[in-house]
């Protein structure tokens, strides 16, 4: 058996829950109440608990999980007391509660939503709520002989170890075989993920895309045998992005070349590459290839224009531009201004003053 317990503010949206057609199975007990729908039992716990205006979440919800194995030899009136003490244990003889079982899953579960005001007006302590409900279901069911939840747990992890050993020795074979082929092909382009690609075959390891409803590829699967991994098992480096990442090739002495480079010109045009690309095209280079003679008579025309433009510009403005000529009188002239200035600035502020 399991507990679980959780203050909570909807009180009206989970009893109706737990009433509701197609879920409910039986209708246990209720303590303090006298209605029977979700609308009456709410309405008897809201008077109570509207005398304490400052608790937010004023309600409880509990829960119990029975074993299958335990469920063939409880009868209704064995799962009656079995809520009932469970709700005794946790503390709530003077709490608004009501408790129904679930048929809505293959094993049998117990709803209690309780109010955690008591009739004397006293809020229910929630510290640590969740580990006391769980310590309750295992001191009921070590009472009750039912089983309990924590040592099925280590049962569990126990088995599926040694249940799992062959599938763990796959694993490592093929967290051997993927590491050492990526050791090899790393940072060699398109050509060494090729290659890893046909090395793992050749080993016996498929790797299969996973797609989802959209038909788009969201990871990457390794089956090998009768065993399958996700990327995740054998390794992060395995992933579906991470992967390609690590086929990009790395050029240390690329790396180091200014951004703007003019590329030589070669006899043959390569044809652009529309496949599968780990690398994308360097966006850095501007190629003089491409130039027509056209263009560069334009480009020309325009220099020229430029030039003409400027140096007719310096022949009309004279020596006023020339640092040679009278370089010496317009600092002096700067200079003077600049003294004009501050001697005004210093006026303006003993006017302000």
């Amino acid at each position: 058996m399991i507990g679980k317990c959780k203050a909570i503010a909807h009180g009206s949206t989970a009893l109706d829950y737990i009433f509701r057609d197609g879920k409910l199975g039986q209708h246990l007990v209720s303590n303090n109440l006298y209605g029977t729908t979700p609308k009456e039992i709410y309405e008897e716990m809201k008077m109570v608990s509207d005398y304490n205006t400052r608790c937010r979440n004023k309600f409880l919800r509990i829960e119990i999980g029975i074993a299958p194995k335990d469920e063939k030899r409880l009868n209704m009136e064995s799962v009656r007391n079995l809520a009932s003490n469970f709700a005794r244990q946790m503390g709530l003889e003077n709490h608004q509660w009501v408790a129904v079982t679930h048929k809505d899953t293959d094993n049998m579960h117990i709803h209690i939503i309780a109010n955690r005001i008591s009739l004397f007006g006293e809020v229910y302590d929630t510290t640590f709520v969740s580990n006391r409900a769980a310590r309750v279901a295992e001191e009921l069911s070590r009472k009750y002989g039912m089983t309990i939840a924590k040592e099925v747990k280590a049962e569990r992890k126990y088995q599926k170890t040694k249940v799992n050993l062959t599938r763990e020795q796959t694993k490592q074979q093929v967290q051997k075989i993927c590491y050492a082929l990526l050791d090899k092909y790393k940072g060699t382009g398109i050509t060494g993920h090729s290659m890893f690609l046909y090395e793992l075959n050749k080993n016996g390891i498929a790797i299969e895309r996973m797609k989802n409803k959209q038909g788009k590829v969201y990871g990457l699967k390794f089956s090998y045998g009768e065993h399958t991994f996700k990327a995740s098992e054998i390794g992060r480096e395995f992933g579906y992005r991470s992967l390609q990442k690590n086929f990009e090739v790395t050029n240390k002495e690329e790396s180091k070349k200014p951004h703007q480079t003019i590329q030589e010109p070669t006899e043959k045009k390569e044809q652009p590459d529309t496949g599968y690309q780990l690398v994308p095209p360097s966006r850095s280079s501007i190629s003089r290839d491409n130039d027509t003679p056209q263009i560069a008579q334009a480009i020309g025309a325009v220099a020229g224009t430029a030039i003409n433009t400027a140096e007719e510009l310096v022949s009309g403005l004279g020596d006023i531009i020339s640092p040679t000529t009278q370089g010496d009188d317009y600092a002096e002239a700067a200079w003077q201004r600049k003294l004009r200035y501050q001697a005004n600035r210093k006026k303006r502020r003993g006017r302000g003053i």
